[in-house]
């Protein structure tokens, strides 16, 4: 990436985390009082997602290395760029900054087609782990509160899986066949935009196709798929260690299966409501729900727990700003 982009990249950066810090709304006082009071609990949930991306950073590393190459990423960079990544996809609307950034970054040692194949494999990856999460947690909700589920619920859980059925053929269409070029030729039949899509198709078709020959080759190679998706899935559960440690912090004592659940639901709010930056709003709206169903505590609990991981995505988005201009000058061996 050129240096000009990487300082607009670090500027926003530093931009919306000044910007986040003001629409905190804690004062000092406060703060100082909820970080006394959480004690171990706080480094315990800053600390978890050391772990949590060393998995996602796994996925990527697989992902990225699959196919016949000579250039290969290490795992120390597949990590920063991990970060990095979600980082910039926590301040964007639509986590829109993540991709572009780690395409750009890869684009200069690997090519821009095998950097954007990568790229939406993983974004790709990730989005079908949210799924499985989803379903892992709508699948102990339903074993270990039964008592709670009634015909509402039951219809819910039967409509998941009927969307979680489809969305599992789109993937594997998607990644038998690949999806650039299908997804973009929508464009070439909106009124406003076909014009301007149809030029970029003609100039960049060669490209495009480039990409979804990536994308599909990983369909070819099962061992790289699988690995990746389950290191996706499984750094997602470890995630919910991070709201058993808040809710620990907080005096409620609960089991690692109603974490997953708590972490699942907030999951699935915050991605309905994927246009708000940071979330903002929809995770704590999610977490009073979802706590006071399942009888932890009151509304507050979730509002104190969504404190905590503000905290948290406060501190790895700092993080990942600063990794922008650390270790830039050799990313690929």
């Amino acid at each position: 990436m050129r240096p000009l982009y990487r300082n607009l990249f670090l500027l926003f950066g530093i931009v919306s985390i000044v910007y986040m810090l003001y629409k905190f709304n804690v004062d000092f006082s406060d703060l100082k009082e909820r970080i006394a009071t959480a004690g171990l609990y706080l480094p315990s949930v800053i600390g978890i997602w050391v772990i949590v991306y060393a998995f996602n950073a796994g996925a990527f590393y697989q992902i990225v290395n699959s196919g016949d190459h000579d250039k290969y990423l290490p795992y120390k960079h597949a990590y920063k760029l991990t970060v990095s990544g979600f980082a910039f996809s926590y301040t964007t609307p639509f986590g829109f900054g993540g991709a572009p950034y780690r395409v750009m970054e890869l684009s200069s040692y690997i090519g821009t087609p095998r950097a954007m194949s990568s790229t939406v494999l993983y974004s790709m990856m990730h989005i079908l782990s949210h799924f499985f999460l989803w379903a892992t947690g709508a699948i102990i909700f339903a074993v270990f509160h039964y008592d709670l589920m009634n015909g509402f619920y039951w219809t819910l859980l039967f409509l998941f899986f009927l969307i979680f059925a489809c969305v599992l053929y789109f993937f594997w269409y998607g990644y038998r066949n690949g999806l650039i070029v299908k997804l973009y030729r929508i464009l070439l039949y909106i009124p406003v935009v076909k014009k301007y899509a149809q030029k970029f198709y003609d100039k960049n078709m060669a490209a495009m196709e480039q990409v979804d020959q990536n994308i599909a080759y990983l369909n070819s190679q099962p061992k790289a798929f699988y690995s990746a998706l389950v290191m996706e899935y499984v750094g997602r559960v470890i995630n919910a260690f991070e709201f058993f440690f808040i809710l620990s912090a907080l005096g409620e004592h609960i089991s690692f299966a109603d974490a997953v659940i708590i972490l699942a639901f907030s999951s699935l709010i915050g991605n309905l409501l994927f246009f708000f930056p940071m979330q903002l709003g929809a995770r704590e709206g999610s977490l009073a729900v979802i706590v006071s169903l399942l009888g932890i505590g009151t509304h507050s609990i979730g509002l104190f727990s969504s404190f905590y991981t503000r905290v948290r995505e406060l501190f790895w988005i700092i993080v990942g700003i600063v990794l922008v201009k650390i270790g830039t000058k050799h990313i690929m061996k």
